[in-house]
């Protein structure tokens, strides 16, 4: 159950009301992480602009490759709601049923290349607490990733350690969408339940 439930579109502030329009792209909806935020509407549009800023297709790092860190890094931290949200849009943005199908078990699927192994491994060592990242850990991903494209894996990493903190303690209701993928694509894979997210 929602520690806040969230606005309606109508109740929103009219600036971020046109804002968020934004995430009905890579999801479907605007979703209610975002509208409980918005009972702030200077938290909800600084998330926005750093939402759009990481994940938007303007660096190096594939917009799908993008959504997959982002499920890999909410799958170790356990957040239910953004592993939902994370697959479906891993789907939207084009991963094929291979690669949805190989992300939990990366390290040994051959749907994912050298160096987006090294990737995956270091959202999900990022995400660990106590931080796992070790010397190892950021040398493999060194290998494979300019600075600027280790930048962007990070900027992921932490844009969904915000979300997952957000939307565990708040327990954010997910969505009709994305409860569907999570059902369809992460029940039976990983025993992924809506839990708290109803």
């Amino acid at each position: 159950m929602a520690l806040v439930e969230p606005l309606t579109e109508d109740d929103m502030d009219p600036a971020l009301r046109a804002a968020v329009q934004f995430f009905k792209g890579p999801l479907g909806v605007i979703p209610n992480s975002v509208r409980t935020m918005a009972h702030r509407p200077e938290i909800a549009a600084a998330f926005t602009n750093l939402n759009v800023a990481v994940m938007r297709d303007t660096g190096t790092v594939a917009p799908e490759f993008k959504r997959l860190l982002g499920y890999v890094s909410s799958f170790a931290s356990g957040c239910l709601y953004c592993q939902a949200h994370m697959i479906l849009a891993s789907e939207r943005f084009g991963a094929s049923e291979d690669r949805l199908a190989g992300v939990f078990d990366f390290e040994d699927s051959p749907q994912f290349t050298e160096a987006e192994k090294a990737a995956l491994a270091f959202a999900q060592a990022a995400t660990q607490v106590p931080n796992g990242v070790t010397s190892e850990v950021g040398d493999r991903l060194r290998a494979h990733w300019s600075a600027e494209a280790i930048v962007e894996i990070m900027g992921v990493v932490a844009l969904f350690g915000f979300l997952n903190r957000w939307n565990d303690s708040m327990g954010s209701a997910l969505e009709d969408l994305p409860l569907s993928k999570g059902e369809a694509r992460l029940a039976g894979a990983t025993g992924w339940t809506a839990g708290k997210h109803v």
